[in-house]
């Protein structure tokens, strides 16, 4: 599977007409970089899709994201707070949009114009994730087992260049499928990438297994420094420290643990893993790019799209697709 120019986001022909009516309306709405519908729909707290024994949370109001994931009441994903969810950094997974990871020190240039983004996550100095896991996204359409979100960015301070954007989430009983599109709706050229940021419940015994073909070391900055060999990882997690971005990733990852056989694939070919003995957690986000690519191709003088980065003409679009299958340990054969 690659990644490709084109809207792969598969809708029935009512959602379309849904979507389309939506960021039409969008793009005439002032302000609308942040929700083009809040002030005249309601938003639903939160979706909750069954399939199965499956359970899906969705908070589209919180970054159009994922609040939990569970099979059999089991955890995929990290479990929300006792307290209640106050922040989508708590969320069991979020959409990265119009880049992964971090843009060093929130600056870059673009056609020969310098532009600095609004730092989001103090204290570091850096642009991280882009801007989709910080608006609030509307529900197109919404049934027990799927549901279509819409999000039309306007250009701001966090990200200069207009887009528009689909996430559909699909549950069945064998697991949930997720895809993401972002199309240019600038009169110009631009960069987009995306991706997921899912969060992984880590047990006792937790073991993550996947191949790639290289793996970028990062500085005391969090900004990458040099790509090195790198076969991938298979190995326990309780002990692992790692916080990297894998290229040439094969596109497919087991972690399993004593009740738990997840396997992720994905149409991208980029993998940040992020973990460390004191966290409950592992950070498993198919990306489309290198992180900060945006400075490493001006610095290295390379093609954005040697990093995986894209360049959008207007109303040209960007998808990628991920599974995250799911199965008990006890029943796997």
């Amino acid at each position: 599977m690659q990644s490709q120019i084109c809207i792969r986001v598969v809708l029935g022909p009512q959602r379309l007409r849904l979507l389309r009516a939506f960021f039409v309306r969008a793009r005439t709405w002032p302000g609308h970089a942040k929700s083009p519908n809040a002030k005249n729909s309601p938003m639903p707290p939160e979706l909750t899709l069954r399939s199965g024994a499956m359970r899906c949370t969705i908070v589209p109001a919180l970054g159009g994201s994922i609040g939990g994931l569970w099979l059999d009441g089991i955890a995929v994903l990290r479990e929300p707070p006792l307290a209640g969810i106050a922040s989508v950094r708590e969320m069991g997974s979020y959409p990265l949009l119009p880049f992964s990871n971090r843009v060093g020190h929130a600056s870059f240039e673009w056609d020969h114009t310098r532009y600095t983004l609004l730092p989001n996550f103090p204290p570091e100095p850096h642009a991280i994730h882009g801007v989709a896991w910080q608006r609030a996204w509307t529900v197109v359409q919404a049934d027990a087992q799927s549901a279509t979100l819409a999000l039309a960015h306007a250009g701001d301070q966090g990200w200069p260049f207009a887009f528009d954007s689909v996430q559909e989430f699909r549950l069945s009983a064998a697991g949930l499928s997720l895809q993401m599109s972002a199309s240019n709706r600038c009169p110009h050229a631009a960069p987009m990438g995306l991706g997921w940021h899912p969060y992984f419940a880590k047990r006792p015994h937790s073991h993550i297994r996947f191949r790639a073909a290289a793996r970028w070391d990062m500085g005391d900055d969090k900004l990458p420094t040099q790509r090195r060999a790198a076969a991938g990882l298979d190995t326990d997690c309780a002990e692992l420290d790692v916080d990297h971005c894998f290229d040439g990733w094969e596109g497919a990852l087991q972690l399993r643990d004593e009740h738990l056989q997840t396997s992720i694939r994905s149409s991208v070919r980029h993998l940040v893993v992020f973990t460390h003995p004191s966290r409950n957690f592992v950070a498993i986000e198919p990306v489309s790019h290198v992180n900060n690519a945006i400075q490493l191709a001006a610095d290295r003088g390379c093609a954005l799209q040697d990093l995986g980065l894209r360049i959008l003409q207007p109303g040209e679009s960007l998808s990628a697709d991920m599974h995250i299958g799911v199965q008990r340990t006890d029943q796997v054969r």
